[in-house]
């Protein structure tokens, strides 16, 4: 099959391999998907064995999806968590990419997830998407192509506005809770539960297992976003905090690349599963940034990918055909 690009969406939790097919006219006939691991910071350890891991698997899988034992492709783009541009991580990302799926380094592109994510949202002009799932991030374009990105800071520093950190900050307080600091609530018993445990030793030796992190933080989002539904003011508190982190982010953004009144994309699991958050940030956001109008994005990150690896083998050209 002639001119297979693939354009990998590589996250925390797993990574989408999508193949395309280049048509005559130079635009994106998607082929299939499929799904592998996930990848972390290539500077941790195992990073390296996950990151290439997380594309041959993919890739693997993706091919699968066609019928075949293998795909050859043309070109590639990955859009990955912790990959900053122009940083010696991306140059590592490059050659573990070029190694991994046997290309030449001119058909393979390496770059962050927000930047393939904002590519798929807004392939033509100007627009500001914030992502918010297990971390959060804010990245934006303007008239004129220039770029700015607010947040994506890692989980041990910044994630306000992401499910890691309201799960975090509502297992905050309910210690505090169990210590007779604040009141004992709903919250603390919710969480504990979904925790599985029963007493403060537990606890500590829950969030201090390699396999907790950030993704163990961020799995109690759910149960404190429902809380906020149910009226429990301290739920309330933490997720409007995040809600008000958020829109700290398109505010950075905006302001950055002077969009007084930007089109803002939302997307990831956070923001688009968890409602209470979800309502929290527009109506933030319409009382920090009146102009700013909220809109569906356009295609997704693997699209964006995709069209990274079109302009690798369409010198490019294919920002005029994002289909």
């Amino acid at each position: 099959m002639p001119s297979v690009i693939a354009g990998f969406d590589a996250g925390q939790t797993h990574t989408t391999c999508r193949l395309a097919r280049r048509t005559a006219s130079g635009e994106l006939e998607p082929l299939a998907e499929g799904q592998g691991p996930g990848v972390s910071h290539l500077a941790a350890p195992g990073g390296e064995d996950r990151f290439a891991a997380a594309l041959r698997l993919s890739r693997a899988a993706a091919a699968a999806a066609m019928g075949c034992a293998g795909v050859e492709l043309v070109s590639a783009a990955i859009g990955a968590s912790g990959i900053e541009a122009g940083s010696p991580v991306q140059a590592q990302g490059q050659q573990l990419a070029v190694a991994a799926l046997a290309l030449p380094p001119g058909r393979v592109a390496v770059t962050g997830d927000e930047c393939t994510a904002l590519r798929g949202a807004f392939p033509h002009g100007a627009g500001i998407l914030v992502i918010s799932g297990t971390g959060c991030i804010a990245v934006g374009r303007n008239g004129s192509g220039q770029e700015h990105r607010c947040g994506g800071w890692g989980w041990l520093l910044d994630g306000s506005g992401s499910a890691m950190d309201i799960g975090r900050d509502a297992l905050m307080a309910s210690v505090r809770m169990a210590d007779g600091r604040e009141r004992d609530t709903a919250l603390r018993h919710s969480l504990w539960n979904a925790l599985a445990v029963g007493s403060a030793q537990e606890l500590k030796a829950l969030v201090v297992r390699s396999d907790f992190g950030p993704a163990g933080f961020a799995s109690l989002a759910p149960w404190v976003d429902q809380l906020a539904a149910t009226g429990d003011i301290g739920a309330q508190a933490i997720v409007e905090r995040s809600a008000a982190g958020l829109a700290d982010l398109v505010a950075g953004v905006a302001t950055a690349l002077d969009l007084p009144g930007p089109a803002v994309a939302a997307v990831g699991g956070a923001i688009t599963h968890l409602e209470t958050l979800r309502r929290a940030w527009k109506l933030e956001l319409a009382t920090r940034m009146p102009g700013a109008t909220v809109v569906p994005v356009y295609r997704d990150a693997c699209h964006g990918a995709l069209l990274l690896a079109l302009d690798l083998v369409t010198d490019g050209r294919a920002s005029a055909s994002p289909a």
